[in-house]
């Protein structure tokens, strides 16, 4: 009891910095709410009390206080300089996890559990992003941001490929829609929030369908004879719809990106993260083939967590199918 009133303590002072951070007028303020983010974050991550959280906490809190000292560093800077737009950017991405300064996320996503990642994948990129809205419009930041997105996308499509952990494999993902997102934040506020909800949406859905079945390596999938046939075909979906693969909810924010790029000109960022996007589909495509061809049809249900993934199995279905009952209006907005 003491324990779980300590977790709501925690993620509340979470939702607060962030909160604070998204809220505030200056740049004193920004850091003080992402300071308590990153604070309150950390007994978070080592509530699991294994060797593995402790090492992601520890990582995570040394990535996190090297941006905040970059955006300390920028605060003798004068703030109409591009020095100083560059270092505050700098710091961002390196919170975000954005390329070229991705390369704490996997290991961090490594010892997390689900619930945890969640959070990681979601919550944590809120504040970071929100800032960034805020120097966009310098454009020396627009220029260095579209080549972060590029180089976002094309490591996260890649560096997927060979992975067998599922956490590693979501990580690299989250990579690449970072770089969509932080594309879509050249364009538009309007543009990135709504990809930015889309992504929370699915990726949750997943990592809600992953937790339930305690799975986190890629062969468990595959070798887990307990799990009905339309559990697997649910993981299919979900797995297909944060690839962005048409007509399931994954392929809406992707889709206004491409409209919204094309309006804009952008066709070489376009051409790359459409290209990164087909590498990543790969990779989910394989897995979600492997359900339908390698798992029998014959299957009994004999575990008690594949119980509980039957009963909601409708909810997953349903936010990765939303496309089918999308108005076209929605879409074209």
């Amino acid at each position: 009891m003491l324990l779980s009133s300590q977790k709501m303590l925690f993620s509340f002072l979470l939702v607060m910095g962030t909160i604070l951070a998204m809220s505030s007028n200056s740049w004193l303020m920004a850091w003080i709410g992402l300071e308590l983010n990153l604070m309150s974050f950390i007994p978070i991550l080592t509530s699991g009390k294994d060797k593995f959280s402790c090492e992601a906490a520890l990582k995570y809190f040394l990535v996190q206080a090297i941006g905040s000292a970059l955006i300390i560093f920028a605060a003798p800077i004068s703030i109409n300089s591009e020095v100083f737009y560059s270092t505050i950017l700098f710091a961002l991405i390196l919170k975000l996890g954005a390329s070229p300064f991705h390369f704490w996320l996997p290991a961090v996503m490594e010892g997390l559990n689900w619930i945890q990642a969640i959070i990681l994948m979601t919550i944590q990129k809120l504040a970071p992003m929100f800032l960034i809205c805020h120097i966009v419009t310098n454009p020396l930041v627009s220029y260095i941001m579209i080549l972060c997105a590029m180089l976002s996308a094309l490591v996260g499509s890649v560096g997927g490929l060979n992975q067998t952990s599922l956490r590693k494999m979501l990580a690299f993902s989250s990579l690449n829609h970072i770089g969509w997102m932080l594309t879509a934040l050249t364009i538009s506020e309007s543009s990135w929030f709504i990809y930015f909800l889309f992504y929370c949406i699915i990726s949750t859905s997943i990592c809600l369908l992953f937790n339930f079945q305690q799975t986190f390596y890629l062969p468990q999938l595959f070798m887990n004879k307990t799990l009905t046939p339309y559990t697997n075909l649910v993981n299919s979906f979900s797995l297909l719809s944060l690839g962005g693969l048409p007509p399931f909810t994954g392929f809406i924010p992707k889709w206004i990106m491409i409209e919204s790029m094309t309006m804009t000109k952008m066709l070489l960022p376009a051409l790359i993260l459409i290209a990164s996007s087909l590498i990543t589909l790969y990779f989910y495509l394989r897995m979600a083939v492997s359900y339908l061809l390698l798992i029998s049809f014959k299957t009994k249900l004999t575990l008690n967590t594949s119980s509980n993934i039957s009963s909601l199995s409708p909810m997953f279905v349903s936010i990765n199918l939303f496309l089918l009952l999308t108005p076209s209006i929605f879409i074209l907005i």
